[in-house]
C-alpha cells in the first residue's frame, strides 16, 4: 500500500491511502447543481398620465407568494394599504383558490376567486366581484381618472387567448389534482370540460 502524506486544514496532517481498489474518482470536475436562493419577482401593471407620470390606477395579480407566505403577504399588505390611502385606485385580482383572502371590512360573500376595484374617491367602499371556478371570470372596468370612459377589462378573453397562443394545452397535465382539492362538484365539472 502506498500512503502519502498531505497536509488538510490548519496544518492537521491527514494519511492519503492508494488502495488497488476501483473508486469512483474522475481526473475531470464534474457538473453538478448545487441550491440557490431563488428570486422571485412580483410583477404588477401601473396606469399612469402621460404628461406627468403620475400613477393613476395599479393593477395586482396576487401570487402565492403575496397571498400565502408570512414574509409575501406581509410586504404585499403593507403595499396594498400604501395605495389604498392614496389618490391611486386599485385593481385587485385573486386568482388563486389557496390561501386566506385579502381583508375586507364587509362580511364579503365566499368564492374561489375575486376581482376588487378600489376607485380612490369612493373609499372605504369598493367593488367586489366573486366568482367560481364553474363560473366565467366576470369583466371590470378599468378607474382612471374623472371624466375618462372606463375600459372594461375582459380578462376572461385575455386569459383564453394566452392559453391558446401559449399552447398551455400541452404543458398543464390535467390528470393530476389541483391544490387544494376540488369540491365533487367541481370535479365533476372539470371532467365535463375536458371531455369537450
Amino acid at each position: 500500500m502506498d500512503r502519502r502524506k498531505f497536509m488538510g486544514w490548519f496544518g492537521v496532517g491527514a494519511l492519503a491511502t492508494y488502495l488497488p481498489v476501483a473508486l469512483a474518482a474522475c481526473s475531470k470536475p464534474m457538473k453538478i447543481a448545487l441550491p440557490m436562493t431563488e428570486t422571485v419577482r412580483e410583477w404588477y401593471l401601473e396606469v399612469r398620465k402621460v404628461e406627468t407620470g403620475k400613477v393613476i390606477t395599479v393593477i395586482e395579480i396576487l401570487s402565492p407568494k403575496n397571498k400565502r407566505s408570512a414574509e409575501g403577504r406581509s410586504t404585499y399588505e403593507t403595499k396594498r394599504q400604501k395605495i389604498l390611502d392614496s389618490l391611486t385606485h386599485l385593481v385587485e385580482i385573486d386568482l388563486l383558490r389557496q390561501g386566506k383572502p385579502m381583508a375586507m371590512n364587509t362580511q364579503a360573500f365566499q368564492s374561489h376567486y375575486r376581482i376588487v376595484v378600489s376607485r380612490s374617491q369612493e373609499r372605504p367602499q369598493a367593488d367586489l366581484y366573486a366568482f367560481n371556478l364553474p363560473q366565467a371570470i366576470p369583466s371590470f372596468p378599468l378607474p382612471l381618472q374623472p371624466g375618462d370612459r372606463e375600459p372594461t377589462v375582459n380578462l376572461q378573453q385575455l386569459l383564453h387567448n394566452l392559453y391558446d397562443q401559449g399552447s398551455y394545452d400541452l404543458a398543464i397535465d390535467y390528470s393530476q389534482d389541483p391544490p387544494p382539492p376540488l369540491s365533487t362538484a367541481d370535479v365533476a365539472w372539470v371532467k365535463q370540460v375536458l371531455i369537450e
